[in-house]
């Protein structure tokens, strides 16, 4: 209860959830002593895959015994999963007196909830600061509260696409900018550039980071991948190649956010990482949230005989990437959908044309900038399929009929998902 009282204060710290700007950042950490400015750093901005590709690297640093500390954001289940200090979650009572010193040194000065939390995992980590840091950036990077390091040892650009558009001036929502506001401030030090959906955004992205002194090392130019029939995957780099069987993932897309992970780690020399970590390691990745399946709890016990998959997609990007996956499939496809006020609905729906046998639009609770399910069926209601309506998930799978090997997904917000494996 005591954490919960301190995250209700620091919340009421600002009026505003994201006021994209530095300068309370840089005053907080200023108070603190700077501790972003002693620790090594690999930074992970880009619109997907970002959460996907840390978690791979934490499956690889673990089977190399190397310590770690990692910031993600949002949260899943409950907040803890943002602050991982030395290859662990924090407890509730040590994030309680992190946030409350934050909360004491920063001394009411107005600050985001975001901010003060990036804030604490700084200040957290350097009673760590021998570990190497994971750090995934949140909205953007060019003003994100991420974005005041001083050096890092490398920064991964994932994949980019359309998203979060409504923080952006009406008449440059366009992937350039987004590019822009993802790689402008990019610090010198090496940059890994992951595989793009085409080759389009890929040269944009080289175009942008064309005048970053880093060394980059490029999909397709300096590393990659190809699958073979036999169930293996060979990998590339000026490293070597590496044959790696097929990891324990649904959706070819994951591959990415895999090579991502290995390049980054193989450019590292001070890890010395082997390629048997790497080998071992992608056997035991655990994606929490990105096409996962849910075989136990309350939920799969409401369709024993049925597949239930939860997606954390949201955004247009994320949608093709659910779509390509679900098209190889051949069954028919339930979809339950809840998502945020601030997606492009109409166009995610659209994605899915032509491939749900229903489609069911749900509330996400204790969300308050989410599109109840009423007004998300109207964004969307021109869409070639009947669609229903039910409060929660539980209700929705319930309406369902299901025949023999149908499958359920869940998908449109990580809240959503957040929500359903909390219950779960």
């Amino acid at each position: 209860m005591k954490l919960q009282t301190i995250l209700k204060r620091l919340q009421k710290l600002h009026p505003k959830e994201i006021d994209l700007s530095l300068g309370r950042v840089f005053r907080l950490c200023k108070k603190l002593g700077n501790p972003q400015n002693n620790l090594d750093c690999i930074s992970v901005v880009g619109t997907n895959g970002k959460f996907s590709t840390i978690q791979v690297m934490k499956s690889i640093l673990d089977e190399s015994n190397i310590n770690y500390n990692i910031y993600t954001s949002p949260h899943l289940k409950r907040i803890n999963e943002r602050f991982v200090y030395n290859n662990k979650e924090i407890n509730d009572e040590d994030l309680a007196k992190l946030l409350n010193k934050i909360e004491k040194i920063n001394n009411g000065d107005e600050i985001t909830f975001f901010e003060i939390l990036t804030v604490a995992f700084f200040y957290g980590a350097k009673n760590f600061n021998k570990n190497i840091n994971l750090i995934e950036a949140g909205l953007f990077h060019r003003f994100d509260a991420t974005n005041v390091l001083e050096k890092n040892l490398v920064t991964i650009i994932t994949a980019i696409g359309l998203d979060h558009l409504d923080w952006l001036p009406k008449n440059e929502r366009t992937i350039d900018r987004i590019i822009f506001e993802k790689t402008s401030s990019i610090l010198n030090s090496k940059i890994i550039v992951s595989q793009q959906e085409n080759n389009e955004i890929l040269n944009k992205i080289k175009k942008a980071i064309n005048g970053n002194k880093s060394e980059k090392i490029i999909f397709k130019d300096h590393y990659n991948y190809v699958k073979s029939e036999n169930n293996f995957i060979y990998y590339e780099d000026n490293k070597g190649t590496l044959k790696l069987e097929y990891p324990n993932i649904l959706g070819d897309f994951q591959l990415a956010n895999i090579f991502n992970a290995i390049c980054t780690l193989r450019n590292i020399k001070k890890l010395k990482i082997s390629d048997q970590n790497i080998i071992k390691g992608i056997k035991k990745i655990n994606i929490t949230g990105r096409l996962q399946e849910i075989s136990s709890g309350k939920f799969k016990n409401l369709s024993k005989k049925n597949k239930i998959l939860v997606d954390g997609s949201h955004n247009i990007l994320g949608a093709k990437m659910l779509s390509k996956y679900l098209s190889s499939l051949n069954c028919n496809i339930h979809m339950i959908l809840g998502m945020m006020k601030n997606k492009d609905h109409k166009e995610y729906v659209n994605i899915f044309k032509n491939k749900l046998a229903s489609l069911t639009t749900v509330d996400i609770p204790n969300q308050k900038n989410s599109i109840n399910r009423y007004d998300l069926k109207k964004k969307i209601n021109n869409f070639d399929l009947k669609i229903n309506t039910e409060k929660t998930v539980q209700d929705a799978i319930r309406s369902l009929k299901l025949n023999k090997d149908d499958l359920v997904v869940i998908t449109g917000s990580l809240y959503l998902v957040g929500e359903v494996l909390k219950s779960n």
